[in-house]
């Protein structure tokens, strides 16, 4: 069993009238240290009864967060969207998607969390656009305007005249990365799906307009953006080669086919070196908002990349890049089979690399990812939460992992994950369907787990809430809701915030770290559920 030990000592400390702690004199702005919650609104709380979650159910739950100790909440897509990647697929990027409710539902919900004190990031998808935005349309009909807005290239034609895709790019979501369009003649690029059609950031009036759709929800009232794939935005250019995007070479690794997107080695589509400076632009528009007010607009980055790619999205010499990267080392770096000598790896690794004077961020979960307590076991629950929201820097939590829930179970007839569907296989497709980390949150043991009142939801409830769910952790004297609450608590003190980080492992089973600034003290925090506090404060 593994065992997480820290050490920590206190200094500055203020304690509030509800028991939890202040710091006293210490200048950091909002976000360096904060606690973000991650939501995907079609599962968090449906307030209308339909089976799917929305902004008023959202609303309606942030006390919630506030109880938790969290600082900010970041949104999973709510832009318009025809769903057929859960609004990763954006067909107006200025209107709330109505399954959610509208653009008042959602000012309500701003008003409501900056009473609370709860700050609200939104997830900003700019690599691509749903196939039924008017952009999209406007650009497959070679609107003059619009023309050169997404990638477009032709194909091939053999003698037989069976046409064939430019190149051999995969997709994400497997098989070729182009889909034809009759009313062009000419074949479109997508990374993902086919219905999620690619913007061409060479061009100048497409980056003009991620800036204004980034400025228009600052100014609605957001805290931040988390700005998604971004190391997706620039392909090689074409015009070093000829005039034609090159096939990119395979990767050599067995069990895969031409269909699958590891067949390739993907070095002609992602981590392109344009995409820095791009980062850099995008953080300005962010830079010039936070100046009208002093209160800092925080961007954070998201690339499924490897840790030196990773890093330079903190920025580089006189460019400046996002404030958050996101670091999933404690995802990409950790398995059933890791011990703690692999746990001080990922961490030291991440504090080795990133840049000396920016924050670090931890994560364990998200929308794409299987569950802490199902990836590893639910002993481990606590322990992880542990890491995520004390090792030195900024916490960020998927709903659900502070009670520590499992991946539910979908089956093949009720899969809705296109990257599931894609893979035409009723048997194996679990193993890369996102679905059962998208299931319902677990309210209450009433009917389907206090989410809806619907006859069905979207995503059936994970098996066994009736047990695992915030309502009987809330009663419980010991839960991991319970840890969560006293790590939010323990996190703002200094030694935490500010103290001089030291980690360690006393053997394959255990995982030390130490924080300190001044006075000793002494906090044993044990992974098998077991929370024994000592100090002297």
């Amino acid at each position: 069993m593994w065992q997480i030990f820290l050490f920590s000592s206190i200094v500055l400390l203020a304690k509030t009238t509800d028991g939890r702690y202040e710091n006293v004199n210490i200048k950091q702005d909002w976000w360096e240290t904060a606690v973000f919650y991650q939501i995907y609104p079609r599962s968090f709380m449906d307030s209308d009864g339909d089976g799917v979650g929305d902004l008023n159910g959202i609303t309606s739950r942030l006390e919630y967060l506030k109880e938790l100790g969290v600082d900010a909440t970041l949104l999973s897509p709510i832009f318009k969207s025809p769903m057929y990647d859960f609004g990763y697929d954006v067909s107006d990027y200025y209107s709330i998607q109505p399954e959610y409710g509208t653009m008042e539902d959602f000012e309500q919900l701003l008003k409501k969390a900056g009473e609370l004190n709860i700050k609200v990031i939104l997830d900003f998808v700019p690599n691509h656009s749903s196939n039924e935005s008017d952009w999209f349309i406007k650009s497959s009909n070679r609107d003059e305007y619009y023309s050169d807005w997404y990638i477009w290239e032709n194909g091939h034609l053999n003698e037989h005249g069976q046409r064939s895709p430019p190149n051999n790019w995969i997709s994400l979501f497997r098989k070729s990365a182009w889909t034809y369009m009759p009313s062009r003649d000419q074949y479109y690029f997508h990374q993902f799906g086919s219905s999620q059609p690619d913007f061409n950031f060479r061009n100048p009036v497409v980056v003009e307009e991620m800036k204004n759709i980034i400025k228009f929800w600052l100014e609605k009232g957001v805290a931040g953006m988390r700005v998604n794939s971004v190391n997706l935005f620039f392909e090689v250019d074409k015009d070093v080669y000829g005039g034609r995007y090159p096939n990119e070479p395979n990767t050599g690794k067995p069990g895969l086919g031409p269909d699958d997107y590891g067949f390739l080695d993907h070095i002609y589509t992602r981590d392109q070196e344009e995409t820095y400076d791009m980062v850099s632009q995008l953080r300005d528009v962010f830079d010039a908002i936070t100046i009208r007010d002093n209160l800092t607009r925080v961007m954070m980055t998201e690339a499924n990349t490897n840790i030196k790619n990773a890093v330079r999205y903190y920025g580089e010499g006189i460019h400046t890049g996002a404030h958050i990267p996101f670091n999933f080392a404690l995802i990409a770096d950790l398995d059933k089979d890791s011990d703690a000598r692999d746990i001080k790896y990922a961490v030291d690794r991440w504090l080795t690399y990133k840049p000396l004077k920016k924050q670090a961020n931890w994560v364990t979960g998200n929308n794409d990812k299987s569950r802490v307590a199902s990836r590893f076991r639910p002993e481990l629950v606590d322990a992880f939460n542990m890491l995520v929201l004390l090792l030195p820097g900024i916490a960020i939590t998927y709903m659900g992992e502070e009670i520590g829930m499992v991946n539910g179970f979908v089956p093949w007839s009720e899969t809705k994950d296109p990257q599931a569907c894609n893979t035409d296989d009723p048997v194996n497709f679990i193993e890369v369907s996102r679905d059962p980390v998208r299931t319902p949150f677990q309210w209450s043991s009433g009917k389907h787990a206090g989410f809806s009142t619907a006859d069905t939801t979207w995503l059936p409830v994970a098996e066994g809430f009736e047990q695992l769910n915030v309502a009987v952790q809330r009663s419980a004297v010991r839960s991991h809701y319970q840890v969560y609450r006293t790590l939010t608590n323990l996190r703002l003190r200094p030694a935490f915030r500010l103290g001089r980080f030291e980690s360690m492992t006393l053997n394959s089973d255990v995982y030390a770290f130490k924080s300190d600034t001044v006075q000793a003290n002494y906090l044993d925090l044990a992974a098998d559920e077991a929370l024994v506090l000592r100090m002297q404060v």
